[in-house]
């Protein structure tokens, strides 16, 4: 291998470490403004400046703008996000608790989510092109990970078998209309009443 070629095999390896690191940078800086984003969310909306939720991030308001060109981006990633890790949670929560336990937990971390996310029932309800795939993301996710849990307990004959998983989301998601300031203490113990029902009739 010449000079030349060794040269140029040096500006590759250095090019590629060059894009490794920016990408890595970008999906630092997007963690970071998802994270900053759920949190601004839950305390001010999704209105609230987008300059509040850069700094919480420790970047620049152009840095966000720059990955979520649209307010309802930004809005629409933190959404997203959190319904993936809420679906997530039936898997993890399914392997670690008994079957009621494990729904219980898992509509309580529902419940979080709902409740926490201001803003939320005024965007799937405002016409936006921009969320009008977030509701089917409830049902195409969440439906299926409550199914499993309610079949599991089922199974185990520690729940009615007549349960339909979008009559319990839509409940906790009714419930949380009366959550004021993300106090779900009262919502809490009415979910756990709930469960209880649930187990009226099991094996029958």
């Amino acid at each position: 291998m010449n000079d030349k070629t060794e040269d140029r095999s040096d500006q590759s390896e250095s090019h590629d470490c060059t894009v490794r690191s920016v990408r890595a940078d970008a999906k630092r800086n997007i963690h970071a403004l998802l994270q900053a984003a759920l949190t601004v969310f839950a305390t001010s909306g999704v209105d609230a400046p987008i300059r509040e939720i850069a700094e919480k991030a420790g970047v620049g308001v152009g840095t966000v703008y720059r990955h979520f060109p649209q307010r309802s981006d930004l809005i629409e990633a933190v959404f997203r996000q959190e319904i993936d890790a809420c679906a997530d949670a039936a898997e993890d929560l399914a392997a670690k608790y008994e079957p009621v336990e494990a729904l219980e937990r898992w509509m309580l971390r529902y419940l979080d989510f709902i409740a926490t996310k201001r803003g939320l029932a005024a965007a799937l309800h405002s016409k936006d092109p921009a969320y009008e795939t977030l509701p089917v993301c409830f049902v195409v996710e969440l439906s299926p990970a409550l199914k499993n849990l309610l079949e599991t307990a089922t199974t185990a004959g520690k729940i009615r078998a007549d349960v339909e998983p979008d009559e319990l989301l839509w409940a906790v998601a009714s419930l949380c209309t009366a959550v004021d300031n993300g106090d779900t203490v009262h919502v809490q113990h009415i979910i756990s009443l709930l469960v209880d029902g649930l187990r009226y009739r099991a094996n029958r």
